[in-house]
């Protein structure tokens, strides 16, 4: 087992390893004082990972509720968000209670931000069950949930007190999952760590599962450290997010995230060859990466719509986004864009 130490405005521990879900209750106990736990989950993991997790849970001595939504992102909403806050109430949790958070993203985004806010803040464990969460949403306190107009258009900077990365969990992912989680991974090679990106050429979908995991878990850490509320280096996080977040919102979360970002990282790696930026060698490896694991580098969305959707993106200040651009592979620029010429990007790009 490997452990990551996070220092922000919430020192806690990261433990990543095989079968560290069973020592949830040992860990919840550590953090002392709850009596209460709810599990949060979805509908594809808590038959899974539930039954293991209440039993751990109460042979620990916890008394133990479940919130279990539809999976999907299409769940992470303002209804779910007030449903949950109603079983926190109804169930009389106390601020010196827990909410587990056992799944992927749309879990983690979801209870997070139901810890941030019910009780005007209880604390919260992360249990990832997906690649994706693992390696970045789990880390680092963002918490959200969807509204109409955008993705994570609501939510809070709230650091959980645990996190429980057990890499046993990666078993049960169908394949496709799997891969959208390899859109995170990549694109932390491309943001700072050059060897972490050679590894993945070399070992395709058979890498290192805790190595690599572990190591964009020490990135993120040391991101969240120097830029906890997102203001400065934390952009950088950013990459292919913009235009995926409009990949997604226009397919109306039919195309997955981990699709959609690997799909906006190529389109603005080839837009950034084009604006002199970067060089079409590294444009052709993270192009050949991101299809040897069978993700999407192209979208059939024109510049026009994706540009209606990117306007809502967070990295917005007024009239100008911040694109985050490769200039080499472990380099990458943050550059503020004028919003009128965000179109242009984007069609430079496809």
């Amino acid at each position: 087992m490997n452990t990551v130490t996070v220092s922000a405005s919430k020192t806690y521990d990261i433990h990543i390893g095989c079968g560290v879900l069973n020592t949830l209750g040992a860990q919840a106990q550590l953090l002392g004082q709850a009596r209460k736990v709810c599990i949060v989950s979805e509908s594809t993991v808590y038959p899974i990972y539930g039954g293991p997790a209440v039993k751990n849970l109460e042979n620990a001595g916890f008394e133990v509720v479940s919130f279990v939504f539809p999976s999907g992102e299409e769940s992470k909403n303002g209804k779910t968000f007030l449903q949950l806050l109603n079983f926190l109430a109804e169930n009389k949790l106390t601020r010196s209670d827990l909410i587990v958070a056992l799944g992927g993203g749309v879990v983690g985004d979801l209870a997070g931000f139901a810890a941030a806010s019910f009780l005007r803040g209880i604390r919260f464990i992360q249990v990832p069950t997906t690649l994706l969460a693992a390696v970045d949403s789990s880390v680092g306190g963002k918490t959200a949930i969807d509204l109409p107009a955008g993705k994570n258009l609501a939510g809070a900077f709230y650091q959980p007190s645990l996190v429980l990365c057990d890499t046993d969990t990666l078993n049960s992912l169908p394949t496709d999952t799997f891969r959208d989680g390899c859109a995170e991974v990549i694109k932390y090679g491309v943001l700072y760590d050059p060897q972490l990106f050679f590894h993945l050429e070399e070992k395709g979908l058979d890498f290192d599962r805790e190595a690599v995991i572990t190591r964009c878990v020490e990135l993120k850490r040391d991101v969240v450290m120097e830029d906890e509320f997102d203001t400065g280096a934390r952009m950088k996080l950013n990459l292919g997010h913009t235009i995926g977040h409009g990949v997604e919102a226009k397919s109306r979360f039919e195309i997955s995230h981990g699709k959609a970002v690997a799909t906006g990282m190529a389109i603005i790696t080839r837009a950034a060859v084009k604006n002199g930026l970067c060089s079409a060698a590294v444009c052709g490896r993270l192009l050949r990466v991101l299809a040897q694991f069978g993700l999407p580098t192209k979208t059939e969305f024109s510049a026009d719509d994706l540009f209606t959707y990117t306007l809502s993106d967070k990295k917005r200040s007024g009239g100008t986004v911040k694109l985050i651009v490769p200039r080499a592979i472990g380099d990458c620029a943050i550059v503020p864009t004028p919003v009128d010429a965000l179109k242009s990007w984007i069609q430079a790009g496809l």
